[in-house]
Order: structure tokens, then C-alpha cells, then sequence
């Protein structure tokens, strides 16, 4: 009798176990991760960029402008507006924003977003966020002494945050231009220095190191590419959005289809020799930012071709692909990246607009699961 009780205890507690680690046993296949483009609050006197969205004008028949968000020109830089941006991602399947974080030779800036809105909302655990840092040359040399100090920022307010996204226990922190970065520290010697400087602080900070990501529409281009891999470590590479990597070949317009068949031609040639997340764009749009009275003409950005044909029927399709393609890649790195969560005046958005309302994001619930 004694055995047989025992015997009953071992089993209920052999099936409260495995109820309970269940969740945990079986991960979710593939992570989605949302750029986000932080300029939706008020600096210098403007609003961010609603302005030029509310004042875009259709450049040729049957072009859709001005694009109208479905909650309004709301302030980001408020965590109350941004708790609601969490949960619509999180009930989507968004599991993390990758926030393009910008710090050039003058300092930080368009850092409301995320450290007033994000960083204060409610339920910011539902949705991890990341720093893409959005290096471009234009904003001014970072030399050592400045990307020290860089450092010292994000280890101490970013890196070291419970809702930062973590791949095998280190924080991602991704590139947007590697040429700037290599040139602003003065070679590859001198950047991959650097990078180790990164790792050393995050990891005295108890982190247990970086997984440094690049944007790669640079580092293809490069020759030495497999170099500069080697040199600074890197370990994984991703597109923030089609029209980095395939010609937009047509006036006015650039058909969507078209556009994501010859990415995916081009993602399967690319050879990198590091894990590559597979992008999904939204769309392509930027005559927002262009003067009001100017035709599209192609004569560099933000006068491009224009996409269109990007239904969310599309975009689902092309979610279909992207998570066949992300399914081969080892099971930590199993991530789709999707331009944008908000890149409204370049026409790459989630966030419900009036003439489609969730459907975007629908589709990628549709795909991933919640």
C-alpha cells in the first residue's frame, strides 16, 4: 500500500512538472522584431514628423497620401501612448522593437521614445525592446573617445534592462553602418578594439557578453567582408528594408511582388557566413519628405519609385517566406526582422492606418501566433 501511494505521489508530481515547464519546453519557432523609427514626439519646436505626413500629397493618380493612423498623431515620448503600441504588438506577435538609437558626434537625440515612453510604460515586459544604432556618417565622426563614452550609456541604460532582448543571455545590439563605423575608429584593427571594449564592459557590468549584429547593406558591399565578420565578431546580420539591397527600377512605381521575388534572389545569393534574419518590408513610400509640389522623377532619395501592390495579402505571403527561411537558421537565431513599426513618412508601417485598419498586423498574428 505504502508503494502504491508513493507511486501515485511520483506521478501527479511527474505531470505538475511537466504542466508547469511546458511553456518553456516548447519556445516559439520564430521571433518577429518591429524596427521602430523614434521621431512621433515634440523636439525643437516640432512635432516630430506628423507635420510632413499630414501634409503629404498624392504625385500621380491613384497614389495613396496622405497616409491617415488610425489613432491620430499621438505623442510617443508619453507611456501611457506607448503602453497601447506594446500591447497591439504583443497581441500581433511582435516579440521585441529594435529601436534606431541615435548618437552622433553632437550626442544622442530622438531618445524621447524610448526612454520617457517605452522605458516608462506599464507592460513594457510584453514586448523587448533593442538598440539599432543608427550610425550614419552624416551625423559626424565617433572617434574612440566618443564611442567610449557611448558605451558607458548603453551599458548603464539599456543593456543592463530586464525588457532588453537577449539571445542566449547577451543583449543584441545592432549596426547600421559598418563603413562609418570602421572609418570613424579609423580601420578594422581599431574598430574590432572597440568592439571588444563592448563586450569587456557589458560583461563586467554581468551580462554575459554582445551578440552584435550588423545592418548589412554596407557590409555585403564590402570585399573584405569575411574580415571584417572575423575581426569585430560579428554574429549575425539583417536588412532593415528591401530597397537597401534590390533597385527600384520603374517610374512612378515599383510593384511590391516584383520587389520582395528579387530580395528573396537576393538574400539566397548573399553569403555572409554568419546567421542572416530574413526581412520583410512593409512598404516604400517616402515623397512624404519630399516639397509638396515636386514630381516623382527618380532623381535620388527621397524621390524614388514608389511601391505599390504591398496588400497585406502580399505582406502576409511574404511573411510565409521569410519564416521558411528563418526556420533553417540555428534555433536561438530563428528571427524575421520587419520594416517598420512606424516608418510612416517612408510608407513602411504597422501601426492600423483608416484604409486598412489592423490588417497588417493581422497578418503577421496569422503567421507567428500571438
Amino acid at each position: 500500500m505504502r508503494q502504491l501511494v508513493f507511486a501515485i505521489v511520483c506521478a501527479v508530481a511527474t505531470l505538475a512538472s511537466a504542466q508547469t515547464t511546458q511553456p518553456n519546453a516548447s519556445p516559439k519557432p520564430v521571433q518577429v522584431a518591429a524596427f521602430y523609427f523614434p521621431n512621433w514626439h515634440h523636439h525643437d519646436g516640432k512635432f516630430g514628423e506628423w507635420d510632413s505626413l499630414r501634409n503629404a500629397r498624392p504625385r500621380f493618380p491613384g497614389h495613396a497620401q496622405p497616409k491617415e493612423p488610425l489613432w491620430g498623431a499621438e505623442d510617443e515620448a508619453d507611456p501611457v501612448v506607448m503602453a497601447k503600441k506594446i500591447d497591439a504588438a504583443a497581441d500581433h506577435g511582435i516579440g521585441a522593437f529594435v529601436f534606431d538609437w541615435y548618437y552622433g558626434a553632437k550626442g544622442p537625440f530622438l531618445e524621447r521614445a524610448l526612454d520617457e515612453g517605452y522605458l516608462h510604460a506599464s507592460n513594457r515586459v510584453r514586448v523587448k525592446f533593442a538598440l539599432m544604432w543608427a550610425n550614419d556618417y552624416a551625423y559626424g565622426r565617433i572617434d574612440r573617445e566618443k564611442f567610449d563614452r557611448i558605451v558607458d550609456r548603453i551599458v548603464a541604460d539599456y543593456l543592463t534592462k530586464p525588457s532588453y532582448w537577449t539571445i542566449e543571455g547577451k543583449p543584441v545590439f545592432s549596426i547600421y553602418d559598418i563603413d562609418s563605423f570602421i572609418k570613424s575608429l579609423g580601420g578594422i584593427e581599431a574598430a574590432t578594439d572597440a568592439v571588444k571594449h563592448l563586450r569587456e564592459s557589458a560583461i563586467h557590468a554581468g551580462l554575459a557578453g554582445v551578440h552584435l549584429n550588423v545592418i548589412d547593406w554596407k557590409l555585403v558591399r564590402r570585399a573584405d567582408a569575411a574580415k571584417v565578420i572575423a575581426a569585430l565578431g560579428i554574429d549575425s546580420s539583417t536588412s532593415y528594408c528591401w530597397p537597401h539591397h534590390v533597385a527600384l527600377k520603374h517610374l512612378p512605381t515599383e510593384n511590391y511582388v516584383a520587389l520582395g521575388d528579387r530580395y528573396d534572389e537576393f538574400r539566397n545569393k548573399m553569403k555572409l557566413n554568419v546567421p542572416h534574419w530574413p526581412n520583410v518590408t512593409m512598404g516604400w513610400d517616402p515623397s512624404p519628405r519630399m516639397p509638396a509640389d515636386q514630381p516623382i522623377d527618380g532623381r535620388g532619395y527621397p524621390n524614388t519609385p514608389i511601391v505599390v501592390n504591398n496588400t497585406a495579402a502580399n505582406f502576409r505571403n511574404a511573411l510565409v517566406r521569410a519564416r521558411a527561411e528563418a526556420m533553417t537558421l540555428p534555433s536561438a537565431q530563428r528571427i524575421v526582422t520587419v520594416y517598420a513599426w512606424n516608418e510612416w513618412t517612408e510608407g513602411g508601417y504597422l501601426e492600423p492606418d483608416r484604409e486598412n485598419g489592423f490588417a497588417y498586423l493581422d497578418a503577421i498574428r496569422d503567421v507567428f501566433g500571438r
